[in-house]
């Protein structure tokens, strides 16, 4: 009998992270949408060839079907046919194509491991890989893995103790410099669910609780010696015999990539408009959940559709630029903001702008791997952004010109297509009054007649006036975010210059 996979996201093994190299999104015919994809899935068709059959897949079996009228794929282990899926594939059928009639798993990863192909895919699935049996050689026995007595040292570990009215959950992170960025928890119903980021691993306590405990709770953290508080309130003042049951992932210290997102309802408090077709977006965090994003992280908000899960990656930013060199006081751990393009046919963020004041959305913790410290350590930072690509920058922008002193020079260089699309004008022109070190830069691609500033697309001429050293040793980092063409481009034409891969920092999700 054959293991069907649950339609659940994120998968056991799904390494949650988008390749930095980033996709090129493909022209599709008329009728080929993501909706289109989804009413086809419902109509009852026959997407297998197999009649409701599910099968095991041997190696050569899978090979025959290699071809675009007759394509499988195995990802993970399931075997996909994904014939009738080729025309709505926003990557193209190209990008099928280099999977058919393999395992498709690497690739897919590569490109978007935190898309939920179980959803999208139930209704062509073809059945499992066959699975070949592999003898040992006589004599030998498995290798088992010793954990070293110095990496056994570095794992995290806990202990909890209460009075009348708390319940305190203590955790030694055996780590310098910890701080609220890299602790996330969240406690619904009974389940707490603590998670300590130490580098690229992550540190998970994670019970269903022996007793009701109220909504709020309190974190602690002591920043120079690593320990992590959780305080939680008793609903009742009673004795706990014990904490509660461990969950299956428990206690366990793996590499961050290898941990499935975990998300929380969050409330939606209010709708801004930022331009004709962009929107500021507030949520609120449930009182049961300390998380705070760091600069220049994303995370992933999830839609059900249609009966459809749909997941989407968004930056974070601020509610608005800080010109008194000051956080503003609203960015306190309790609301995210969100800057949300609406387009006209696009079925995620149509979905988003027809949500109301009061209704919830699916939040994934923080993805990303920038860290504060690439501007901490550069003398001139450059900024190059086009469209909603400007959302990485806001924070970023804050933090250099509030926190970094070594900074000489901190540039934007906005890319859009009219002055209506962009955002927050204002604001960045008064920034670069208040501030000598900012400098923005705006370059339309199809500006009205009135237009007096730069216009074009992004080249290696406009770069070379708009990214320079202060001087010429000075030490640069250049970040740059917009569609995946942009981005390419961008990093090609820098190294023309003469800016090396270590300089540049690529925001893709």
């Amino acid at each position: 009998m054959l293991n069907v996979p649950p339609q659940a996201f994120p998968a056991p093994s799904s390494q949650q992270r988008v390749a930095v190299g980033g996709r090129a999104k493909v022209p599709l015919k008329p009728g080929r949408s993501l909706m289109d994809w989804i009413r086809l899935t419902k109509s009852g068709k026959d997407l297998t060839g197999l009649k409701g059959r599910l099968i095991e897949v041997t190696e050569d079996e899978l090979a025959k079907h290699n071809k675009k009228e007759d394509c499988w794929i195995c990802i993970r282990g399931f075997v996909y046919n994904v014939t009738p899926y080729m025309e709505y594939h926003p990557g193209g059928e190209d990008e099928l194509m280099k999977a058919a009639g393999a395992d498709g798993t690497d690739l897919f990863d590569q490109v978007h491991r935190w898309v939920n192909y179980e959803s999208m895919l139930k209704e062509c699935l073809v059945g499992r890989m066959a699975v070949k049996p592999i003898a040992a050689p006589k004599g030998m026995l498995p290798e088992k893995k010793v954990l070293g007595a110095s990496a056994k040292d570095l794992t995290p570990s806990y202990d909890w103790f209460q009075t009348d009215s708390l319940i305190t959950i203590v955790i030694y992170t055996k780590q310098k410099d910890m701080n609220a960025e890299l602790v996330i928890v969240d406690c619904q119903d009974k389940r707490l669910r603590g998670e300590i980021i130490v580098d690229n691993d992550s540190y998970l306590v994670e019970l269903d609780l022996d007793h009701a405990v109220q909504e709020d709770l309190a974190v602690n953290i002591a920043e120079k010696v690593g320990k992590v508080e959780i305080i939680l309130k008793k609903k009742d003042n009673i004795h706990w015999k014990m904490l509660g049951e461990p969950l299956e992932s428990h206690s366990t210290f793996i590499k961050r990539t290898d941990r499935g997102l975990f998300y929380r309802k969050c409330k939606l408090i209010s709708k801004t408009e930022v331009t004709h077709d962009t929107k500021l977006f507030c949520l609120m965090l449930p009182k049961s959940t300390h998380l705070r994003v760091p600069t220049g992280h994303h995370v992933y908000l999830k839609q059900i559709i249609a009966g459809t899960e749909v997941v989407k990656p968004y930056t974070p930013v601020l509610p608005f630029l800080s010109l008194d060199f000051k956080e503003p006081s609203c960015h306190d751990g309790i609301h995210i903001y969100l800057m949300i393009k609406i387009y006209s046919c696009g079925l995620f963020t149509q979905a988003l702008d027809h949500l109301h004041i009061g209704d919830y959305i699916s939040v994934s913790n923080p993805e990303g791997s920038f860290k504060k410290s690439q501007v901490q350590t550069s003398e001139d930072l450059f900024l190059l952004a086009a469209g909603t690509g400007f959302t990485p920058m806001v924070k970023l922008l804050n933090f250099a010109l509030t926190e970094v002193s070594c900074l000489r020079t901190v540039k934007l260089i906005f890319f859009n297509k009219t002055e209506d699309d962009i955002l927050w004008r204002n604001q960045l022109e008064q920034l670069a009054l208040v501030d000598e070190r900012f400098e923005v830069q705006f370059i339309l691609s199809q500006p009205t007649k009135d237009w007096v500033g730069k216009q074009g697309k992004i080249s290696s001429s406009l770069l070379s006036e708009f990214v320079k050293r202060s001087r010429k040793e000075s030490k640069v980092l250049i970040c740059i975010c917009g569609p995946t063409p942009f981005t390419e481009q961008g990093v090609q034409y820098l190294k023309v210059l003469g800016y090396s891969q270590e300089e540049i920092h690529t925001f893709t999700a």
